[in-house]
């Protein structure tokens, strides 16, 4: 079975830093695109940032500059290292993946979710 489950959330400044971990067990993070994800209150997940199969890594342009991504892959987990938050960045973060699974076809993960408070 594959799991995802993000560590690291927590509360920080203005100006602060985390790192989320997305730890993934029944699937190889080297062999997937594995993406991060937040959601407003009463919105949609929007995408934050993607790490591709290819190492090639994409980012929303609110977090640009700020926020980089990273894969251990001995310890087949995807990081998100958040630099200078500001209070926008407060939301639940999760990580996601899609593979194609044998007789399934396409199949979408994600993680239970980790949250992230930026306060003064």
């Amino acid at each position: 079975q594959i799991h995802l489950v993000e560590s690291g959330g927590g509360v920080a400044q203005p100006g602060g830093s985390l790192r989320l971990a997305c730890a993934a067990s029944g699937i190889r993070v080297s062999l997937n695109d594995v993406a991060w994800y937040r959601q407003g209150p009463g919105s949609e997940r929007i995408l934050v940032a993607r790490l591709n199969e290819d190492g090639s890594k994409e980012y929303v342009d609110s977090v640009k500059g700020r926020f980089i991504l990273s894969r251990d892959n001995a310890e087949n987990t995807v990081y998100l290292h958040m630099d200078d938050l500001n209070l926008e960045d407060t939301a639940p973060y999760y990580c996601g993946l899609v593979t194609v699974i044998p007789g399934l076809g396409e199949q979408a993960y994600w993680g239970q979710g980790t949250q992230v408070i930026v306060s003064s």
